[in-house]
């Protein structure tokens, strides 16, 4: 077995990963798995750069998980930095802070490396599944950008686009520096507009309309699922390849972009950190389902984290 970690940074949130590779066959045992709200890309629609409040707490979600790490003494550590570092002028100062917090200097990815490590972590199980057809369309809603990633065994078309649930939110649901509580049909028409717009330009190069099975990752769909299954506290184990048909994703997506602060911070299944964003990450969701006319969607708590822990364990010594 390799002893590896891994972390995903990315716009809302950053999350690790601690397992035991088995390098025959690939497979995963975790260790350790967690995720810490740091809001990385407070703002960076707006002004192109990382706050300095939201560097500080992505610095100290950092500060406790070198800590973890060090405890399960993982041979290996890998730290991809999504969305928001790939858009600021100053992720010079993020790379620093990490690098002298954990040791290792983050890697700020492409749109294209972020959908290949997505695929792989979100289907490298689903592969031998019998009632799972092929191709698979991965869609990864992330806080600044969605991944759409359309393969079989591998990827065979990507596109990363700019329509994650924390930049649609900046965009088009906060006036005055709030966010509209409940937004407006106007502000939802508008935030549905640049969402399609965003599809049309992925089917440019990939063939979103090809896919027989959509498997959808990262917090806005595993709380569509949490709370289309009405459970009483997040639980990854019921949530983890639950299918959710696109009427009940409808229902609830209205619901959430209908809905109050406070009614949907009483959802018990609800992280606090997604309050506010959670219903510009379920039309992102919806909004795909209907192009590709998918009946539903398979929900993956595995994804990119894992995908970058696959990749960690498979590097030469």
């Amino acid at each position: 077995m390799t002893r590896v970690a891994a972390v995903d940074c990315g716009t809302n949130s950053i999350r690790l990963l601690v397992a035991d590779a088995d390098p025959d066959t690939g497979e995963l045992t975790d260790l350790d798995r967690r995720m810490t709200i740091v809001r990385l890309g407070q703002g960076v629609d707006r002004t192109g750069r990382l706050a300095p409040e939201a560097l500080e707490r992505t610095f100290a979600a950092c500060r406790e998980y070198a800590e973890i790490v060090k405890e399960h003494g993982a041979e290996r550590l890998r730290f991809v930095a999504t969305s928001a570092s790939r858009d600021a002028e100053n992720r010079d100062e993020f790379v620093r802070g990490v690098l002298d917090i954990l040791g290792v200097e983050p890697e700020v990815i492409t749109g294209d490396q972020e959908a290949e490590f997505s695929f792989t972590g979100a289907t490298r199980e689903l592969a031998g599944r019998a009632d799972l057809h092929r191709p698979f369309l991965v869609v990864d809603i992330g806080g600044g950008s969605t991944e759409l990633v359309v393969g079989d065994d591998h990827v065979r078309a990507a596109r990363s686009v700019d329509v994650g649930c924390v930049r649609m939110t900046e965009r088009h649901l906060v006036r005055d520096g709030v966010v509209t509580d409940p937004p407006t049909e106007a502000q939802i028409a508008a935030m549905r507009a640049d969402i399609e717009a965003a599809l049309d330009r992925a089917e440019e190069t990939v063939p979103l309309r090809e896919a027989h099975t959509l498997v959808g990752l990262a917090g806005s769909v595993t709380t569509v699922s949490a709370i289309a299954q009405d459970l009483p506290e997040y639980d990854s184990t019921a949530i983890h390849h639950s299918r959710i048909s696109r009427d009940r994703v409808r229902g609830i997506t209205d619901w959430l972009l209908r809905s109050t602060h406070a009614e949907r911070a009483a959802v018990p299944s609800m992280h606090p950190g997604r309050v506010d964003v959670i219903g510009a990450g379920a039309l992102v969701l919806l909004s795909v389902m209907e192009r590709i006319d998918a009946a539903e969607v398979v929900v993956s708590e595995h994804d990119i984290l894992d995908g970058i822990a696959h990749y960690a364990a498979s590097e030469p010594r």
